[in-house]
């Protein structure tokens, strides 16, 4: 591969013009409109996709604006590649709806160059061939035709390839790759079509605000009144986004590939996709050679100004980076290896592009704090394959007010106050670009930015072997190694943890510590540190009427009771799950899971009301908690407090103020390891004496999160974003005890009252179910198919062993006909088909009788 003489403009990138022209004046030669309902900053295909389907919705009143010509952002320089299947079932969706969209554009008079042309995916690694395995069985859950091809299947369809090292490949003949540009100006005809009115050469300089909702797009060619703005700015998201005083966590990263000379005869059979993801490399062709980049180990962000944050030059319209050879040395070798006629032959273009990535490689979706300010950027390099069922989404969540599908985790609001610096967000940026090929081994750990975010226990954890994760930034014990052949059996036989260890990759991060943790909090009393628990105040006098709205139980209880419930959406669908606890006639403290308090701090904002009787606050930090479960909780309690801690004086599901050693505490009569206990939460202040106090007690064994998961799985407790969604109701779910949909019980009802009636009275179709899987030491991770009579019914949601139960259990929703005690099943795992069964209801202390002692 020879670099001399290689040069790009915007223009050369793609096979479109990617600079044609657009009406200096505005749309059909008038001036910009003074308002608009809706209006679109950003002409890239994020832009014209939101566009188009909200036109598709019937939506006329909409404008879009871009600081120049449509695609000039970085959608002109996108490598185009449309692959379909990922590890998340809603992200697969949105792929496979846009693949649709653009078969049907490519029919119709504005072809987008989509060619179906089908994908590879290499595996060169035993573990990248489990990796594929677990892809298919994903696949299977959602109608993908993804099939395991050998290396001599893979040479027939890529002739090119040397397929050395090579142990096998998936592929999927539906994926394909389509003409960035040319996708672009389909779409925006489609708009037009549809009566959006569309403005290039128009620059946003500001967007003003009042009580908290959007009201103007301020330009270089006029004001525009509005009701919702939507960011698709790509690289200038974050930019935009500052005007209205929204912070989005994106950094606009360099990101090479280079198009050959002519490699093989025009007129033959279409070359398919290729990815190498241990090279590093994708390849797809280009006319009648390829096109070929990578993720560099040694990545390079751009644009950043002072204190890293993000600062676009005005003026990089239609523009590339400078040539980086030196970096991309990396990318060529492996590419040369895998395509070795690379090594002779000559490049039309080597392409630098910004691209804008974010933390976590997720889109960065729906509506800000700022009321009607959306954003719909951070594409993260496969935007063009997301971009058809980005704009769907985005058209109902403006329209409909939700999005109709579980994205939780592209939410904008998923990202915690940490996030506004820009420092931490390019570490964990650049973190995430040089390790997108990597694979996603079970308990993998980002490292970047770390520690950040810790509990007053910290030290203590650090000094006693704590073993720790991280989430939303904070540093969690995820198990002790001290605690590590502790139990009986491996004191008298130390193999015996060997012999348990669950097979695969289930079993690479192992530990007999865990199995130590959970057997002493079942058998005499577990600590476990919870400080990381989103905590919410919601206080005044409107804070009994919003809870009430918005939570499916009755919350307006009595002054000290605990309430377990939901809060859900118009459909019915699970948008948190908390408990409640009422402090004082106006007071209530909202704690929901770790990762997931920004989220549920932003939806009870945007429904309180706006006259100033409800004050909703983050108190996360403010206070430490530590729970105390197991059946001799209240024996190393006792003696610790003057307060009476007997099941009179304080039944469960009640909280109370008390003092425990020299330490003010709220004792909450709560468990989630389905044992006596009391979640203790104090000023963080007294959280290392609090800590101490308890853990150094004989009897008490700390232990992490690993433990508490095996606990909660045996007791059939669900977990937020994975066995509870958006998508899915408390019936289906096996929540209903938590609806009250009498109005004796809820007078003036819930948010999504209709929708539970309505569903109960059509009749549930499916239910949450607890499987029991033959072998032991087949352990599933998540997504797995499940399948009745070789059909697929259902997927993983939730899973992992029981080490009281001494089962590998997992969940997943089936249909109500196979959703009885007995039935048989089987889980696709790893491309192997494990039995598993039904099992008879919860498996540990079905009638709850432990908890309330």
């Amino acid at each position: 591969m020879s670099p001399a003489d290689v040069t790009a403009t915007a223009a050369d990138v793609s096979g479109a013009d990617a600079t044609r022209a657009e009406p200096a004046a505005g749309p059909g030669g008038r001036e910009l409109p003074s308002r608009a309902r809706i209006v679109v900053i950003g002409g890239g295909v994020g832009g014209t996709s939101v566009a188009y389907h909200l036109a598709r919705r019937g939506e006329r009143d909409v404008l879009l604006v871009d600081r120049a010509e449509l695609t000039s952002g970085s959608t002109f320089h996108s490598a185009g590649l449309v692959g379909q299947l990922r590890a998340d079932p809603t992200l697969t969706r949105m792929n496979m709806y846009s693949a649709e969209l653009y078969r049907e554009l490519q029919q119709g008079d504005n072809p987008p160059g989509f060619v179906e042309c089908g994908g590879i995916r290499l595996a060169c690694t035993p573990d990248r061939m489990t990796e594929i395995r677990r892809q298919i069985g994903w696949a299977q859950t959602m109608g993908l035709p993804l099939v395991e091809i050998s290396p001599a299947e893979v040479l027939g369809l890529f002739p090119l390839a040397d397929v050395s090292g090579v142990l096998g490949a998936a592929y999927l003949p539906t994926d394909g790759y389509v003409d960035p540009s040319q996708l672009t100006y389909a779409l925006a005809a489609g708009a037009r079509g549809g009566g959006v009115a569309i403005a290039t050469h128009t620059r946003v300089l500001g967007i003003d605000t009042a009580d908290g909702r959007v009201t103007r797009v301020r330009t270089d060619r006029g004001d525009v009144e509005t009701e919702i703005v939507v960011d698709c700015g790509g690289m200038f998201a974050a930019e935009i986004a500052r005007m209205a005083g929204v912070r989005v966590p994106l950094v606009p990263m360099s990101h090479q590939y280079v198009v050959t000379e002519p490699m093989r005869e025009r007129g033959g059979p279409r070359l398919p996709t290729l990815r190498d993801p241990d090279n590093l490399v994708y390849f797809r062709e280009e006319v009648d050679g390829l096109l070929m980049g990578g993720y560099e180990r040694r990545s390079a962000s751009w644009s950043l100004g002072r204190g890293a944050r993000d600062a676009v030059p005005p003026d990089f319209n239609g523009r590339l980076l400078p040539e980086d050879w030196p970096r991309f040395e990396e990318i060529t070798e492996n590419a040369v290896r895998r395509v070795p006629a690379l090594a002779d032959t000559g490049l039309r273009r080597l392409v630098n592009g910004p691209e804008a990535f974010t933390p976590d490689n997720e889109f960065c979706l729906g509506e800000t704090e700022v009321g009607g300010f959306f954003v719909a950027a951070g594409f993260c390099a496969h935007g063009i394959a997301g971009a058809g069922g980005i704009g769907r989404l985005m058209a109902d969540w403006i329209l409909d007010g939700e999005p109709g599908l579980d994205v939780h985790h592209m939410d904008i609001r998923r990202f915690a106050a940490h996030y506004r610096s820009p420092g931490y967000t390019l570490k964990r940026t650049v973190e995430n670009y040089e390790s997108y090929y990597d694979i996603p081994f079970p308990g993998r750990e980002r490292r970047a930015g770390r520690p950040l975010r810790v509990s007053p226990a910290y030290a203590w954890h650090a000094a006693h072997g704590a073993v720790f994760g991280e989430k939303a930034g904070w540093e969690r014990v995820n198990w002790y190694a001290g605690n590590a052949d502790q139990t009986a059996d491996q004191r008298a036989d130390p193999s015996a943890s060997e012999a348990m260890r669950p097979r695969g990759w289930a079993g690479r991060d192992h530990t007999s510590a865990v199995a130590a943790e959970h057997t002493a909090t079942r058998t005499s009393a577990g600590l476990f540190d919870e400080s990381s628990f989103a905590k919410i105040e919601v206080t005044g006098p409107g804070a009994a009427a919003l809870l009430e709205w918005l939570c499916a139980n009755r919350v307006a209880r009595g002054i000290g009771d605990i309430t377990y419930t939901q809060m859900l959406n118009a459909r019915g669908g699970i948008e948190s799950d908390i408990t409640v606890t009422r402090t004082a006639e106006d007071a209530f403290m909202v704690f929901t899971g770790t990762a997931f308090g920004t989220r549920d701090l932003a939806w009870l904002r945007k429904h309180a009301p706006r006259d100033g009787s409800v004050r909703i606050a983050d108190v996360t930090g403010a206070y430490a908690c530590f729970a105390l479960w197991g059946p001799r909780a209240r024996d190393v309690l006792a003696p610790l407090t003057p307060d009476a801690v007997d099941d009179a004086a304080q039944p469960y599901l009640t909280s109370r103020e008390i003092t425990v050693g020299d330490v003010p505490v709220r004792a909450a009569r709560v468990t989630f390891v389905g044992e006596l206990g009391w979640e203790l939460s104090c000023s963080a202040e007294y959280g290392a004496a609090l800590w101490r106090t308890l853990a150094e007690l004989p009897g008490v064994t700390p232990g992490g999160y690993r433990a508490i998961e095996s606990l909660r799985l045996e007791k059939g407790y669900r977990v937020w974003g994975s066995d509870l969604t958006p998508e899915v109701n408390p019936y289906e779910a096996g929540l209903g005890f938590c609806v009250r949909l009498g109005e004796d019980e809820k007078p003036g009802g819930f948010l999504g009252r209709e929708a539970l009636v309505q569903a109960r009275e059509s009749g549930i179709t499916r239910r949450l179910s607890c499987l029991l899987l033959d072998d032991p030491r087949a352990v599933c991770l998540g997504s797995e198919p499940v399948l009745a009579d070789g059909a697929v019914v259902g997927r993983v949601t939730s899973a992992g062993y029981g080490h009281t139960v001494e089962r590998s259990i997992a969940y997943a929703y089936l249909p109500v006909a196979l959703a009885k005690a007995g039935t048989r099943i089987e889980i696709g795992l790893s491309g192997e088909r494990c039995g598993a069964e039904v099992a008879a209801g919860v498996l540990y202390d079905p009638k709850g009788e432990r908890v309330r002692r």
